[in-house]
């Protein structure tokens, strides 16, 4: 860091010229150095400006270990990304680039993913590497990629642009699991980690899962690393995550409790298998509603998560009554996260707990009814579907909301 280094009995005088001209840099503090002179930080961009008093001796000097001041340490992230961008860009600076600095980002080890609308306009572009470099230095960072939309090819691949590094491999860790992947070829979807932590809870000890749309193993892994599933059949079309899922389920010792089915889950010919199975996919996962169905045992039925999203309007707080969670962690949150108060049985008298949506319930009926339909066509006699739980994970869309039915289908004996 450029300095100028004083007598300590001048070091304040300096001090005060520096401030008024607006030329030391406020990121570090001032420092002893040899000879019993102090050393006072300055902006190294402008000291072509500096114009001190003949009286005042000094001599520039570079300080290789500076220490950050109180101010800058106490700066989040995305204020000294603005101040390290502001620097970058000198007289430059306007609003219009102030708005187009990220006050968000992913990060992926050491890789920051930032939003498709971060630096568009057009003065970035002539800073080129300098920028991505400013930018993964202000962040911590060793890459820089730019997020763009997913594009509609059935396998939700993502568009993005690696800016800074030469390899999209990250590793993301997610409540005690690694998982590894190619940030420009896979999702990845922070916004689950509630249905995440929620199915690495379920007591699955034994049981034989089916994830129809693994990914690169959001739920797979959390289902056998802390659910305790003997074993899980994933299914995953895409290539990418199939690769990606391989390898996580190798780093975290897993891989010999796990079967990848490469292809269409719609073509899967699996059979009477399976104790539990997820169906993983929004906005709607029906079409995999008659696999899962004739993966579920024949004798003794299962439970199946339903993903799904619905609509709903915004529903007016009673005055007495708190409002059910739309998602947890949200100003609305209170409450049991969207749980029935009494199971509902299809077909029964019993009626899902008012905390609940009407517009989740009709929802959550209908599908045990489709579900118990297709079960009876499928083996030729009656089932009962019973609706265990209803848990809202997000927000997907205004006053639309992801949901999970976790929908429990038994055989009817004779």
């Amino acid at each position: 860091v450029p300095a100028l280094a004083t007598e300590r009995r001048f070091a304040q005088r300096l001090r005060k010229c520096l401030e008024e001209e607006q030329l030391l840099d406020g990121r570090y503090q001032l420092q002893q150095v040899p000879g019993g002179r102090v050393a006072l930080p300055v902006l190294e961009e402008k000291l072509s400006q500096l114009c001190l008093p003949p009286e005042m001796p000094c001599e520039r000097v570079r300080i290789q270990d500076p220490v950050p001041s109180r101010a800058a340490r106490r700066r989040t992230p995305a204020q000294k990304l603005r101040d390290e961008l502001r620097r970058l860009l000198g007289g430059t600076w306007s609003e219009e680039l102030e708005r187009d600095v990220p006050h968000a980002w992913q990060r992926h080890g050491d890789l920051v993913l930032l939003s498709e609308d971060s630096f568009k306009a057009a003065p970035w572009e002539r800073l080129g590497s300098a920028l991505w470099e400013t930018v993964a230095s202000a962040l911590g960072a060793r890459r820089v990629a730019r997020r763009g939309r997913v594009m509609p090819d059935g396998m939700r691949t993502p568009s993005i642009t690696l800016l800074l590094g030469h390899d999209g491999w990250v590793e993301h860790v997610d409540n005690g699991i690694r998982y590894t992947f190619d940030v420009t070829k896979c999702m990845f979807s922070p916004g689950n980690i509630t249905e995440k932590l929620r199915v690495a809870s379920l007591p699955c000890s034994g049981e034989v899962l089916v994830d129809l749309y693994a990914g690169i193993g959001y739920f797979t892994l959390p289902f056998l690393v802390h659910a305790g599933a003997a074993f899980v059949h994933a299914c995953e079309w895409n290539s990418h995550a199939v690769e990606a899922l391989h390898r996580t389920l190798v780093l975290n010792g897993v891989q010999d409790r796990c079967h990848i089915h490469t292809g269409d889950s719609r073509q899967l010919e699996l059979r009477d298998v399976a104790d539990r199975v997820n169906l993983g996919l929004i906005p709607s996962s029906e079409e995999g509603w008659p696999v899962a169905c004739r993966v579920l045992k024949k004798d003794t039925g299962g439970v199946l998560h339903i993903h799904h999203n619905v609509e709903a309007p915004p529903a007016p707080a009673p005055p007495q009554s708190p409002a059910l969670p739309a998602e947890r962690g949200s100003p609305e949150a209170a409450g049991s996260g969207g749980e029935a108060q009494h199971p509902a049985e299809h077909g029964g008298k019993e009626t899902l707990g008012a905390r609940l949506r009407p517009e989740w319930q009709r929802w959550a009926e209908a599908t045990a009814t489709r579900i118990q339909g297709l079960l009876a066509e499928l083996h030729g006699r009656p089932w009962r579907t019973s609706v265990l739980h209803i848990e809202a994970v997000k927000s997907y869309a205004p006053h639309v909301h992801h949901l999970v039915l976790d929908l429990e289908c038994r055989p009817l004996l004779p």
